[in-house]
């Protein structure tokens, strides 16, 4: 259907938190936004906050906005990722139709808005089915499961993986060193593996990681980066700040793709051990099989068709589109939606700043149980002395506190010994011509002091 030329190009507006770094929404809006200028069809970008990827969004010839006003002409569809954001442009365009998703179980801005224009709900995987059906009460019959997906023609494969692995990266934008790094360090270090970690915490930014993860053997992510790295051939172990996951396997990747190699997997406690269990269990034919499914089943080109007949049956749906507002009521909506874009920033700032509180915590917890197991393992290189930091300023403080309490016993035990009828003491306990019979009387009068 999405290459018959009888079928004619749709406007379709796009809604995102930000356009701004280079994340898990942002770039799925810019791959699909590419591939549908490329099947000829008119996407809109619209967000309060633009940066990096509306730039390359712009490059692409997509047009971006950060004001609904700028868009003059009615989009046919409103793909809406992140409910405030929708909201806004279910306000502004109350008679567009809208396919709404649900990319994660757990961030505020993935709860889905309940409104009237939504034609259906989309999750990317069966977790986030169960967030729409189980929590927020959406018929499983509105809702569609559309998994994540690959640019097959950016990550190309590598060359064979290597018998033992040599190099290995942890590819996340909450990755920094300290907290679950700071685990999986010490594990490959124990394997003899090289270790690299990329992504915004870390400072290493990605900005084609097409070119990038080939060079490893092992790479630790989740979702989409996982994905990417394992169309490229790499062995991926699932992993990020809430826990640990296993390594994917061809024989368990339907299940771990069906829960989008997410937080439903993440729910093991990053230890040394459990690492060390999955770097153990690599195998290079295993990743090749792997690799074979993903680029069988996950490539961008069956998304966007998913997507496209998604937006036709919303266009077409009978009763999908509420009934056209007057003048009066859509001055009124579209006064709604611009006192909204107006107090988003506040909005957001604050949850943001729960969200960045909560990740800190949660790695806090984690290089604490890191260096209470270094402790008492008794481990004392160089680097899990740094690990143990915050235990060990402690135990130099005490160390300290005895080193004065011996000075201090030191110099009691010399004054002491400067006493005269001490010193009498031992010149009679040394003199040769006390005989035994005396001895004991001495020994007897020196314990006196």
């Amino acid at each position: 259907m999405a290459d018959n030329p009888a079928v004619r190009p749709l406007s379709i507006l796009f809604t995102n938190n930000t356009l701004a770094e280079r994340a898990g929404s942002e770039l799925w809006v810019r791959d699909v936004a590419r591939a549908l200028v490329a099947r000829r069809h008119q996407p809109i970008a619209f967000s309060l906050v633009h940066g990096v990827v509306a730039e390359e969004l712009r490059a692409a010839t997509v047009p971006v906005v950060a004001d609904l006003a700028d868009v003059a002409a009615r989009p046919d569809v409103i793909h809406g990722h992140h409910h405030l954001e929708t909201l806004v442009a279910a306000l502004h365009f109350p008679t567009v139709p809208i396919v709404h998703f649900c990319h994660g179980w757990l961030p505020w801005e993935e709860r889905p808005l309940k409104h009237p224009s939504i034609a259906r709900y989309v999750a990317v995987d069966e977790t986030c089915v169960e967030r729409l059906t189980q929590e927020e009460g959406i018929p499983a019959d509105r809702v569609e499961l559309v998994p994540n997906f690959v640019d097959l023609d950016r990550f190309q494969p590598r060359s064979p993986l290597p018998r033992q692995p040599r190099r290995a990266l942890v590819f996340s934008n909450y990755a920094a060193e300290g907290g679950y790094v700071a685990v999986i360090r010490e594990a490959v270090r124990r394997a003899g593996i090289e270790l690299t970690v990329a992504g915004r915490s870390s400072g290493r930014v990605l900005d084609q990681p097409e070119h990038v993860l080939r060079d490893y053997d092992v790479v630790f992510a989740k979702g989409r980066a996982a994905l990417e790295a394992m169309a490229v051939g790499c062995s991926v172990i699932v992993t990020d700040v809430p826990g640990a996951g296993p390594l994917v396997t061809a024989e368990d990747f339907p299940y771990l793709r069906s829960r989008n190699f997410g937080i439903r997997l993440l729910q093991h406690p990053h230890t040394v051990d459990w690492y060390a269990q999955q770097l153990a269990a690599y195998r290079p034919d295993d990743a090749k099989a792997v690799q074979a499914l993903v680029r069988q089943t996950a490539g961008l080109s069956g998304t966007v068709d998913r997507l496209l007949d998604l937006y036709q049956h919303a266009i077409m749906a009978p009763g999908a589109r509420p009934i056209a507002a007057d003048g009066h009521a859509l001055a009124a909506q579209r006064a709604a939606a611009r006192h909204l874009c107006e107090v988003l920033p506040t909005l957001k700032a604050a949850a943001n700043r729960a969200q960045h509180g909560a990740r800190i915590e949660s790695e806090l917890r984690t290089a604490l149980d890191l260096q209470a197991r270094l402790i008492r393992q008794g481990e004392q290189n160089q680097q899990q002395a740094a690990a143990a930091d915050l235990v060990s300023s402690d135990l130099r403080r005490q160390a300290d506190d005895m080193d004065r309490s011996l000075r201090d016993s030191r110099e009691l035990v010399e004054a002491y010994q400067k006493l005269a009828v001490v010193r009498l003491r031992d010149a009679l306990l040394r003199a040769p011509l006390i005989g035994r019979a005396v001895q004991p009387v001495v020994r007897a009068f020196a314990r006196m002091f």
